[in-house]
């Protein structure tokens, strides 16, 4: 874990010879190489890792990253992973095994320039905390979440917060029943028209603040399943959707 942290002068970085069999912690293993623009991961192996958080994080010059030979069915850690790598513009993990995961937090957060992010297959069964997962991928005009596995997740604050170009985005699979709070979870998403999180429940939550805030194109939503006994707090939770209209909000009330 943090092995080239803050090597920030470093361009080029051929780990291709490394025998990593044994490796359980690659934590911030290349943290703040903010000059890296190539890296030849294509020998690692990491099916004894543990522990992905902070990986790439504020590796700011990659602009590809190719983990297709990754084995990560024993990682249960990827916060920040891929964290304000700003320059990134595609990545595709949809052959990684998420299944022991239990916490992506800040895992994309700030990946402003990326533009195509395949997780298909991406299962996370054991996730507990999604907060600011993609808080910041200001570029990404899709992104398809239907093999997500959610009913353990509790937090999912921030979680698409400030992704201005995101017009489709499927939630289908979600689970939102232990989710406890979710404020500014869509929040400043202007290209957004429509919503579909009819299969959202929300009997444990306790925080929308600001929920919907700033979708400025936001025309319909639904939320069927928005009921709860519980008081919840919504401050803010329509501020700035001026396209949003009654008749286009569908509630089971």
């Amino acid at each position: 874990n943090y092995m080239f942290l803050k090597c920030m002068n470093i361009i080029e970085l051929d780990l291709s010879h490394f025998n990593t069999n044994n490796v359980t912690n690659m934590s911030g293993m290349l943290q703040k190489c903010v000059s890296l623009k190539n890296i030849n991961l294509t020998n690692f192996q990491t099916k004894n890792v543990r522990d992905m958080s902070f990986m790439f994080h504020e590796c700011e010059s990659l602009t590809s990253l190719n983990l297709s030979h990754f084995n990560t069915e024993n990682v249960i850690n990827m916060d920040c992973m891929f964290d304000r790598c700003i320059s990134l513009k595609s990545l595709d993990l949809s052959h990684l095994n998420a299944t022991n995961v239990k916490s992506m937090i800040c895992m994309f957060w700030g990946c402003k320039s990326l533009i195509n992010l395949n997780l298909a297959k991406f299962r996370t069964k054991n996730i507990n905390n999604m907060l600011k997962m993609f808080c910041g991928c200001n570029s990404l005009p899709k992104l398809d979440l239907s093999d997500f596995i959610t009913d353990n997740v509790t937090n999912m604050q921030c979680m698409f917060m400030e992704c201005y170009s995101l017009k489709e985005i499927n939630l289908k699979s979600f689970n939102t029943s232990k989710v406890t709070i979710m404020a500014d979870m869509f929040y400043r998403c202007k290209s957004l028209i429509s919503l579909d999180l009819s299969n959202f429940t929300i009997e444990n939550l306790k925080n929308m603040d600001g929920m919907f805030s700033e979708c400025e194109s936001l025309k319909n939503l639904n939320v069927s399943k928005f009921d709860s006994k519980n008081e919840i707090s919504m401050n803010w939770i329509f501020s700035g959707v001026k396209n949003l209209q009654k008749k286009n909000v569908v509630t089971n009330r």
